[in-house]
């Protein structure tokens, strides 16, 4: 059986070879600084718009690739709360939500303050505020005292993946963790939050979570590296679409003997898709700003507002009547009148594709 990397002396003496990390890395800084350039441009509405959009995707992504499904609202809601963004339509989450959001919102907007053990406690006991994980009961707010195994697999026909760190040893390892962290400042702060990344998950010092709590440093120290808590892309929603990659490669880099190359190469590359993703969403934005903007003293009440954002963010499926009424929890009737209200105000219209029910959508407004 091939050696963990923690079992080779000086493990974390992480050696990488330049030439192949280099230019996807200069890419990426390149990007982020054109990402950035382009959002202070924004109005402030915008940019606050966009920071939510990327930090709601992060919440609902990173739970979803531990299989997790949350619900877009009520993380949008949490978050919007919490940063004191005044958006229509708050939907109430729950204990579990709020956890999560906060200890994304602790990473990202307290970026520059030290990490230390005791946040990371504050984290997880977020995470799983019950003290369960699923029908589990798991040690919450401290390192694991047990060992702890990646598996898959049928019972009896389980498939280990990886074993980290024994649990006597994660004390220490955490600490020199974080004593990294907070100390080294040579180190660019992308490749730091690519190093940080797998560095973490080889140690694997919770019970559960470990996952979530990588994503969330790493988003930490992307907020150092643009030194804004505005987040404009989600890491986590390119890590989901190329989460079979993302697990293959940390297979394959956690039996290395300290060359990370794989890793970076990957990492960056991933950072580098979801900037570019970002792009696209910016045009969505900007639209949606537009928009509220050109309409900021036409009458519109709350469950209209709900829903002609929920078009601009990119509505699920076709919207009828009947889904308007669901939606707003109102009758079809109530629905109906709004729908009505809003194509006489030349928001809506209807889709010229017949059949059996009227389907709406968006006008092409053009800023007057």
């Amino acid at each position: 059986m091939a050696k963990y990397i923690y079992e080779y002396k000086n493990w974390t003496n992480f050696t990488w070879q330049d030439k192949a990390v280099n230019a996807v890395f200069g890419e990426v800084r390149l990007i982020q600084g054109k990402i950035i350039g382009q959002m202070n441009a924004l109005g402030f509405y915008a940019k606050e718009e966009a920071t939510l959009t990327a930090l709601t995707l992060d919440v609902v992504k990173s739970s979803e690739i531990e299989g997790e499904l949350l619900h877009y609202e009520q993380v949008r809601s949490s978050i919007a709360r919490r940063l004191g963004i005044n958006t229509a339509g708050l939907v109430p989450g729950n204990r579990h939500i709020e956890g999560i959001v906060e200890m994304m919102l602790d990473a990202t907007q307290r970026y520059s303050l030290p990490l230390t053990g005791k946040r990371l406690f504050g984290w997880h006991s977020a995470l799983f505020p019950t003290g369960y994980s699923g029908p589990h009961k798991i040690e919450t707010g401290k390192y694991r005292t047990g060992k702890m195994q990646v598996v898959s697999g049928a019972m009896g026909k389980e498939k280990i993946h990886y074993e980290a760190v024994a649990p006597k040893l994660v004390k220490a390892e955490m600490n020199k963790f974080l004593d990294w962290f907070n100390n080294d400042k040579q180190l660019d702060p992308v490749l730091k939050a690519a190093i940080a990344h797998f560095w973490f998950i080889i140690i694997h010092p919770f019970d559960d979570g470990n996952g979530r709590i990588a994503r969330a440093i790493t988003d930490m120290l992307l907020a150092r590296a643009e030194n804004s808590g505005e987040r404009f892309y989600s890491m986590s929603s390119q890590i989901l679409i190329e989460r079979k990659r993302y697990y293959q490669v940390l297979q394959k880099v956690q039996h290395s003997t300290g060359d990370i190359t794989e890793w970076l190469n990957w990492f960056l590359h991933c950072l580098k898709n979801a900037m570019l993703a970002t792009e696209l969403t910016t045009q969505q934005i900007l639209r949606k700003a537009e928009f509220w903007k050109l309409q900021e003293h036409t009458p519109i009440n709350e469950r209209q507002r709900t829903i002609l954002n929920m078009l601009f963010d990119g509505f699920d499926g076709k919207l009828q009547t009947s889904k308007w009424a669901k939606i707003t929890r109102v009758s079809t009737d109530t629905a109906l009148r709004d729908i009505k209200d809003l194509i006489e105000k030349g928001i809506l219209q209807e889709t010229n594709e017949g059949g059996r029910s009227t389907n709406y959508e968006l006008t092409n407004f053009k800023n007057k």
